[in-house]
């Protein structure tokens, strides 16, 4: 997706959130983060948003760690949320496309990349937001779910520290079945590997619309929520052992 697609995203996802976070109420438990309420959302994210506007608005090019406090009262927590976040939108749209800071994941440039990681970060606890509020998530168009299912597994699991590995090479495939996309996982003990095909002989494939799998790998829906063809023990794997 274009950089300019996901800086929009990034604002729909944090309004909604916003909208979300408001209506459950501070109070309100968050079932798909069992150990959150809606506070420690919106003072997680709130601190994240700020974090990642800075390397982009000052061009911090080493990592720094995001603040542990600074959230307000709950009198002002929304309200704050939202300033957090317009100001993360706001850096994001002016800033220089050549801007050079710290990055994590691959991407075609430092803006690409905090454009895509905080639209992601939003939508994926925008969806704990509304299950704290409770009704039917919005949905997401399937080209930016297929980006998200492609930061989680080409960026995300590809780094060493990732925890989804088995004793003997096997392989999981993911394919989106409403999106041209699909995805090849070579497990092993090491890191595992990620193709962006969905050729070749699978010992499991997980399959859905590009929006089930983006919530279903992020740990936002079942696994079950899925089609498994094959071995359903790599899916478990997947399940017990994805957590970012």
């Amino acid at each position: 997706m274009e950089t300019a697609e996901l800086i929009q995203a990034v604002d729909r996802e944090g309004l909604s959130l916003a909208d979300a976070a408001a209506e459950a109420g501070l109070d309100a438990p968050v079932p798909t983060c069992p150990d959150w309420r809606v506070r420690d959302l919106l003072s997680h994210l709130g601190r994240v948003h700020g974090w990642a506007a800075r390397f982009v608005a000052e061009g911090l090019t080493k990592p720094v760690r995001p603040p542990a406090e600074g959230a307000p009262a709950d009198a002002e927590l929304v309200a704050w949320y939202r300033e957090v976040h317009g100001r993360l939108v706001d850096v994001l749209t002016h800033a220089d496309p050549e801007v050079k800071c710290f990055t994590f994941l691959p991407a075609d440039s430092p803006l690409a990349f905090w454009a895509r990681r905080q639209a992601h970060e939003t939508a994926i606890h925008r969806i704990d937001a509304e299950s704290a509020r409770g009704g039917d998530f919005s949905p997401f168009t399937p080209e930016f779910a297929a980006d998200g299912v492609d930061e989680l597994l080409a960026g995300f699991h590809s780094r060493d520290r990732s925890q989804v590995r088995t004793d003997t090479p096997r392989t999981l495939r993911v394919r989106a079945t409403d999106q041209a996309a699909a995805w090849t996982i070579r497990l092993s003990q090491d890191a595992l590997r990620v193709e962006r095909h969905g050729e070749g002989a699978a010992d499991c494939e997980l399959s859905g619309p590009a929006h089930d799998l983006y919530l279903a790998l992020w740990n936002r829906l079942p696994i079950s929520a899925l089609t498994t063809e094959g071995d359903e023990k790599l899916a478990e794997l997947w399940r017990e052992h994805s957590k970012i």
